[in-house]
């Protein structure tokens, strides 16, 4: 296979969302967001994550026309995530197995994994697992490198987040993320060469490059459920840098998909 645009690392789930009184089982995973979300935005994708074999039928959807490699599981060992949205953006993680995603390491790489002008580090259990992928992707020759975390991750482990951070090109993550690794989403700075993406729910999204500081307004949108709005803004912005898009162009893209995408339950305005 030959250069793709974008190798996304990270993990597929199926997610228990309780919205609005009812239960819904989607699909879910930082990885399996962002990947279709860049591939939504034209990206050329390739995800790689446990692959659960058979396919449950919630993600068989997903997986069509994904380029998915990955060390094959059960699909007992599926991640699967409990998520409890409350309207505005705001939501509880009520419950989480990580599954076979606490055991994806790098020396499980296919030989024929193709080389990626960029490569995203999604959300994984743990910042030693980000950092031994970020690694294995620089001794790839790897050209950008691009990492995301989540807030109970950032919480628990500060020092490990920071230091994934100090090692990725791009770094994506939340307005509470950001409180909690900066103090504030103000202080937030990122080294030179370095691009800093916070988003910032319906008010968009701030895109900081050293002592620089863009703000990318948000759109307007229908919440029915924002679970990986995050990743998908991140797919999208991805997808524009890998096809040489200005910084603000490929964020405004990404602002404008994520608030597409939280029109439906789960991924399925980026599988349209």
């Amino acid at each position: 296979m030959s250069q793709v645009d974008a190798l996304i690392i990270g993990g597929a789930s199926l997610d228990t969302l309780h919205i609005g009184g009812q239960i819904f089982i989607a699909p879910g995973g930082a990885g399996l967001y962002t990947a279709l979300a860049a591939r939504r935005a034209g990206a050329h994708v390739v995800l790689f994550a446990p692959r659960p074999d058979p396919m449950p039928e919630p993600l068989q959807p997903a997986a069509e026309g994904l380029v998915w490699l990955g060390p094959a599981i059960i699909p007992d060992a599926i991640p699967r995530l409990e998520i409890a949205h409350h309207g505005g953006g705001r939501a509880t993680l009520v419950n989480a197995s990580w599954g076979a995603l606490q055991s994806l390491i790098p020396n499980v790489f296919p030989p024929d994994l193709p080389p990626a002008h960029i490569a995203h580090i999604a959300a994984l259990p743990t910042a030693n697992q980000q950092l031994a992928f970020i690694e294995a992707c620089r001794a790839r020759g790897t050209p950008r490198i691009s990492a995301g975390t989540y807030a109970w991750l950032v919480s628990s482990d500060r020092r490990g987040v920071r230091a994934v951070f100090d090692a990725a090109d791009l770094f994506f993550m939340n307005e509470n993320e950001a409180n909690l690794l900066f103090s504030s989403v103000d202080a937030a700075r990122a080294r030179p060469g370095q691009i800093l993406f916070v988003t910032l729910g319906e008010r968009g999204a701030q895109v900081i490059q050293s002592e620089d500081v863009i703000h990318v307004s948000g759109q307007p949108a229908v919440e029915l459920d924002p679970t990986g709005a995050g990743d998908t803004f991140c797919g999208a912005v991805l997808a524009g840098l890998a096809r040489g898009e200005k910084v603000e162009d490929a964020a405004r893209a990404g602002v404008a998909l994520a608030a597409e995408m939280i029109g439906a339950v789960g991924p399925a305005r980026l599988m349209q």
